[in-house]
């Protein structure tokens, strides 16, 4: 497989404030941005599909937007998770290499992770990934990459992570109504990981905050592996009804206050800012930004410190890194509150690509760089789409733009 092969995939997040699609290119070990989309999400609470009608419909918008813009129909996706009730599990499985070569490749790799998956999930469960720690070569020499190297027997040591199938299946079920097929699934957090993944982090302990807006997870990465996660019941919301309370407001203007006024640290914001709304009674208010913005930072002080807690409970390890994302982290002064929690070295994670720079896409933007690494550590390319696609996409990029340096060329799909 050539490195520098484009592969174009499709991103799906769908939580519950916001679905964001992302069509992003890999090319030269690096992700453009082709498309994106981000819109309200109805009809999803805590993860679980409540209402498939509403949920249907901000698919649909989501999907039309994106589509617009490369030309074509988008047929499959890669699909964040809600890691509600995760489970992990550690196993292993092997495979046997009878060619006349005996040296290992990508498709060896694909059976003995396959082999350790057998009879180990639970008839209530659902595999969301499959992780490879390590390998055992002919059962003495222990390994991270076999490729290559001539044998008889490989194992894999895995990490199974696994999710109630009630939490995918109406996700999975509504797609397939829509014409779209998931190839792949994975957690957040890990999914978080690889957007803000450094060379540093690869074999250290990390731990992952993604501030949301109904809830909080937190994550446990060791060595590139997504090891255990758990969900807070806390996010931006809890700062939208704290506003809300407080001032007598509507949800969506205290939310608007959060996002467009507030500062989330005193030392940033001014007592002689100020703004003006309508409580609930009709009554036109005041706001002083000093006043407000010490109400978000008592709510993001308190998330952080449950999240500070919730690591402690997830591993006893020490942690090297911290990364915490989410869309709450765009506002400023965030890194202040954070340093008061976590300590002084810490720095927020910001996503960089061009045409998505704000932290609420970390997830659909990770999941697209994590399954690129997962399909080329196992020899295989990671489209999306169709050669037919592939050739449509190639015109119509032809006809709108000669100078394009980001070409709309697929590459041929294959299974995972």
């Amino acid at each position: 497989m050539e490195c520098n092969m484009k592969q174009i995939i499709t991103s799906l997040d769908i939580g519950t404030n916001s679905i964001k699609l992302i069509v992003g290119e890999i090319y030269r070990e690096k992700l453009f941005v082709l498309a994106v989309s981000k819109v309200n999400s109805k009809g999803i609470k805590k993860g679980i599909v409540v209402n498939d009608e509403e949920v249907i419909l901000s698919l649909k918008e989501a999907f039309k937007e994106v589509e617009s813009v490369i030309g074509t129909k988008i047929n499959r996706v890669i699909l964040c998770v809600p890691s509600y009730f995760a489970s992990f599990v550690k196993s292993e499985g092997y495979t046997t290499i009878s060619r006349d070569d005996a040296i290992v490749n990508g498709e060896d790799i694909t059976r003995s992770l396959q082999a350790s998956v057998y009879n180990r999930v639970s008839p209530n469960l659902e595999l969301v990934s499959v992780s490879p720690m390590y390998f055992i070569i002919n059962e003495k020499e222990v390994v991270s990459d076999p490729k290559g190297i001539e044998a008889f027997k490989v194992s894999a040591n895995t990490m199974l992570a696994m999710a109630p199938k009630k939490s995918i299946y109406p996700l999975i079920t509504i797609l397939e109504n829509l014409g779209v097929k998931v190839v792949d699934l994975s957690f957040g957090g890990i999914c978080d990981y690889y957007e803000f993944r450094t060379d540093k982090m690869k074999d250290k302990n990390v731990a992952v905050i993604n501030i949301g807006h109904a809830k909080t997870e937190v994550s446990i990465i060791k060595e590139d592996t997504l090891i255990n996660t758990e969900v807070l019941d806390i996010g931006g919301r809890n700062i939208d009804r704290d506003i809300s309370y407080i001032y007598d407001l509507k949800l969506e203007d205290s939310k608007k206050i959060k996002e467009t006024f507030a500062v989330a640290h005193k030392e940033k914001s001014s007592m002689n800012d100020i703004c003006e709304v309508l409580t609930k009674s009709e009554e036109n208010i005041k706001i002083n930004q000093y006043e407000v913005s010490d109400i978000v930072h008592s709510r993001l002080r308190e998330i952080l410190e449950l999240s500070k807690k919730q690591i402690n409970l997830l591993t006893k390890e020490e942690i090297s890194y911290i990364i915490v994302t989410g869309g709450i982290t765009e506002i400023d002064g965030f890194n202040l509150v954070f340093k008061e929690v976590f300590g002084k070295d810490m720095v927020v994670s910001k996503v960089s690509e061009l045409g998505v720079r704000n932290n609420s896409f970390s997830s659909a933007l990770g999941f697209i760089k994590l399954y690129n690494a997962k399909l080329k550590f196992r020899e295989k390319l990671a489209s999306t789409v169709s050669e037919e696609e592939q050739e449509l996409l190639f015109n119509e990029k032809k006809k709108i733009d000669d100078s394009s340096i980001i070409g709309k060329v697929y590459s041929y799909f294959f299974d995972n």
